[in-house]
């Protein structure tokens, strides 16, 4: 049995995000049935790239979005075609929509979700917007690549569609916690996910200490950097990426290379104390001139052994092969009717006892029209919970996983990150810290432990209990309250639970049923599973890294802050998916992911480009094969507009806009327009350059373009959508009163979890953990 097996979707979405939802769904065993109109059917099926000539099959991004679904076409414009939906509706669990809609309204007890690009209730001019449009007004695109030059046009990021796949696993992520706060209650649930704001919340840990202003938004392209040497180097058979950020990390780095003497102008704690851009320009001359000829994979392996986050750059063929995605079984060889036998892309995380599966290729146009719609489900008993194990929680908030209770062992971003969303659900998420070894993120930047930005940007609405698990007592503790919980979180180094007595059979021992979720780089297990690293180079090890960057040039890379929300994220869905599981058969189990492939996911559809047709994947700077132009322009006072032109119309728009005639007429056709891409960007980079970058956006938008301004860092806390949908938001504060956090990304309509609460002084919640959950007396000492 699949984890979702007995859950039914149905996808009216035609989305990238949508369908990337309904496939997250669909994998564990959700019936997913897509609805789609006569003729040509999705949107998905007609973009690129198009390898067969088939105008409805010939689609590899199609083919990787929709495996195990249905498709069933529906003609929703004549009166018999909205009958069969509401038929279809009737009896499902959830919808997946990517336009407002009124199902909720007629069906109260489902599941609805709409994923939009600025959210339902953004301005209409912009309902058009891209992946581009989107990834820049997030920021995260005004700060790809790291370390730019302020003439480099900001970059789209990796892939062609992370914008979309990042909206589409919150919104998976939002959908399974509705449907089990629905087993619960019966009630149904309205979901908005704006993609806008999903990426903006990603990027939590660096916008929360902005908007607090405990540190200035200068506006500047490096806003999301850090300093030190971190850097991509060439080497004999492609690049390495090499993170230094610690003391440790330099000791590593001067044994590797066997201690030349130039190094000693540097001072052990210089990366802590000194950082200098003459230093950091020293020490990658130096380090490129070393590993220049040596092979990435014996430089990085050599690395790995002396604690070094050195790993190569992989590209798609490095993932195919690969000895650890082969191990986990990453790549799953599916038989496509047209495209053929190809490796598809999995998922990034293993589930002990429900795996996720491709058991079909994604289905033909209406090709189960006539096996759903002749069935007769209209008396479909849903998915009912086998033992009910809701808590009572320390402070009721209310929220779909209200009942629900959450052990954190985890540091720094990617696990907090994963028990932040699960409490922004309603979650009592329960952080195990000790005084005498505080969380990483206690120790930057703040005036004490309790007093952080980084910490109080990740965990609102967490309760922290101090128990030194080094000890007896402590340990005791630990297990009586995993005992009392439904799920443990950790993301600690490779083999530190089974250590400490913690592995997942141990865990069983103590409750049978516990979910315990583990965050590894690699994973827990193969040939490479030992290594540890940080976000950049696990985009560096799962191809991303290579896709991004200017034609001819070398890798850039994503924004090296990018990465850890995204694989928190990834756990947080998995946890999900396997409660769901427990609630139907009382079976509990280990979620094992791996931070790599979790960003290799999200170019899945590039990766299964490569596997069809053998062509290398390469950065191809702003570049899109559907639409033209497409880019990143500049403007006046250093800002940039983002465009996506996908049709003739948008393009004679486009050129009324700038008072270009000459090269509307020119370049009159879509074809005409890739045929001569370099030209046309040259002329609209003298084009923009005059206008401010907001106003030309908004001129453009309400001309019907797809526009947005490359927004800063200031812009992104300044922005008033987000103030409105309550992204950004106000909770108690120990010292001031009240701070601003980055929330959720999503609205919930009937019930959302309240957040008021945050990130919490170290132990502050033991007594509560101590004397309720645990039913035992408080003793001295037992607070921090």
């Amino acid at each position: 049995m699949s984890a979702l097996t007995g859950f039914k979707v149905v996808e009216l979405a035609d989305s990238v995000a949508g369908e990337y939802c309904g496939k997250l769904l669909a994998d564990f065993g959700a019936e997913v049935i897509k609805v789609e109109p006569p003729g040509c059917g999705s949107r998905t099926r007609t973009m690129s790239p198009l390898l067969e000539d088939d105008a409805t099959e010939g689609s590899a991004l199609f083919a990787y979005l929709n495996t195990n679904k249905q498709s069933v076409v529906v003609d929703t414009d004549a009166a018999e075609g909205v009958e069969v939906l509401h038929h279809l509706i009737g009896t499902a669990d959830a919808v997946i929509a990517h336009h407002a809609t009124s199902w909720a309204q007629r069906y109260p007890s489902v599941v609805v979700c709409t994923i939009t690009p600025f959210g339902l209730d953004a301005e209409p001019d912009l309902d058009n917007a891209r992946s581009i449009n989107v990834f820049h007004a997030s920021g995260w695109g005004y700060h790809t690549p790291s370390h730019a030059q302020p003439t480099e046009p900001p970059l789209q990021g990796p892939g062609r569609f992370l914008a979309d796949y990042e909206a589409g696993l919150e919104a998976a992520l939002c959908v399974a916690a509705a449907l089990f706060g629905r087993m619960h209650t019966g009630g149904g649930e309205v979901i908005d996910v704006s993609a806008h704001a999903v990426l903006v919340s990603r990027a939590d840990c660096i916008l929360g200490r902005f908007i607090t202003g405990e540190v200035p938004a200068q506006g500047n392209r490096d806003d999301y950097d850090q300093q030190g040497p971190a850097a991509f180097f060439a080497c004999a058979d492609g690049y390495v990426y090499l993170y230094m950020t610690s003391g440790a990390h330099w000791l590593g780095v001067k044994a590797l290379m066997g201690a030349p003497e130039w190094l000693d102008d540097f001072d052990d704690d210089w990366l802590e104390f000194s950082v200098t851009p003459a230093k950091v320009a020293e020490f990658q001359r130096g380090f490129a001139s070393w590993v220049r000829h040596l092979p990435k994979d014996q430089a990085a392996d050599q690395a790995q052994r002396l604690g070094v986050p050195l790993v190569p750059v992989n590209d798609a063929e490095d993932l195919h092969r690969s000895p650890q995605y082969r191990h986990r079984g990453f790549f799953n060889n599916v038989r496509h009717p047209l495209l053929g036998v190809a490796d598809y892309p999995t998922v990034p995380y293993l589930l002990s006892a429900s795996p996720a599966k491709i058991c079909s290729p994604a289905p033909a146009l209406g090709q189960h029209t006539e096996l759903v719609l002749g069935r007769k489900d209209t008396q479909r008993v849903p998915p009912a919970v086998m033992t009910a194990q809701l808590k009572a929680p320390k402070n009721p908030r209310g929220g779909p996983l209200q009942g629900v209770r959450v052990v954190e062992l985890t540091k720094v971003w990617a696990g907090p990150y994963a028990g932040k969303l699960l409490a922004l659900l309603g979650a009592e998420v329960i952080k195990v810290e000790t005084a005498a070894i505080p969380e990483e993120m206690r120790a930057y930047g703040g005036t004490d432990i309790n007093h952080a930005p980084f910490f109080l940007s990740i965990n609102p609405e967490i309760l922290s209990v101090d128990l030194d698990i080094k000890s007896h007592e402590g340990m005791r503790r630990l297990r009586e309250l995993i005992a009392h919980s439904d799920i443990v979180i950790n993301n600690l180094r490779p083999g530190a639970m089974e250590r400490q007595g913690l592995g997942y059979q141990e865990l069983r021992a103590i409750k049978p049923d516990i979910i315990s979720v583990s965050i590894k780089m690699w994973g827990n297990d193969g040939p490479m599973g030992h290594q540890t690293g940080y976000a950049p180079c696990f985009a560096a090890l799962a191809g991303m890294a290579a896709l991004v960057g200017y034609p001819g040039g070398p890798p850039r890379g994503a924004s090296m802050r990018y990465g850890d929300s995204t694989v928190g994220a990834a756990a947080a869905f998995a946890a999900m998916v396997a409660l769901l599981y427990r609630e139907v058969t009382g079976q509990g189990q280990f979620v094992d992911l791996s931070a790599v492939e979790t960003l290799s996911s999200m170019i899945g559809d590039r990766l299964l480009e490569h596997s069809l047709t053998g062509k290398p994947l390469e950065a191809s700077g702003n570049a899109h094969p559907d639409l033209c132009p497409h880019g990143c322009y500049p403007c006046a006072d250093d800002s940039w507009v983002a465009l996506a032109v996908g049709d003739d119309v948008e393009w004679q728009r486009l050129c009324a806009v700038l008072n270009a005639e000459s090269l509307r007429r020119r370049y009159p056709t879509v074809g005409d327009r890739r045929s001569h891409g370099a030209v046309i960007d040259a002329e609209l980079n003298r084009l923009t350059r005059a206008h401010d970058g907001e106003q030309l956006a908004h001129q453009l938008r309400v001309a019907g373009v797809p526009a947005t301004k490359s927004a800063t860092a200031f812009d992104v806390i300044s922005d008033q959508r987000l103030w409105d949908r309550e992204l950004y938001r106000f909770v108690t504060d120990h010292r001031e009163g009240q701070r601003p956090i980055v929330g959720p990304s999503w609205r919930m309509t009937h019930n959302p979890a309240r957040i008021e609460r945050g990130a919490p002084d170290l132990g502050e919640d033991t007594d509560y953990v101590v004397q309720q959950v645990l039913g035992a007396e408080s003793e001295t000492g037992a607070r921090g």
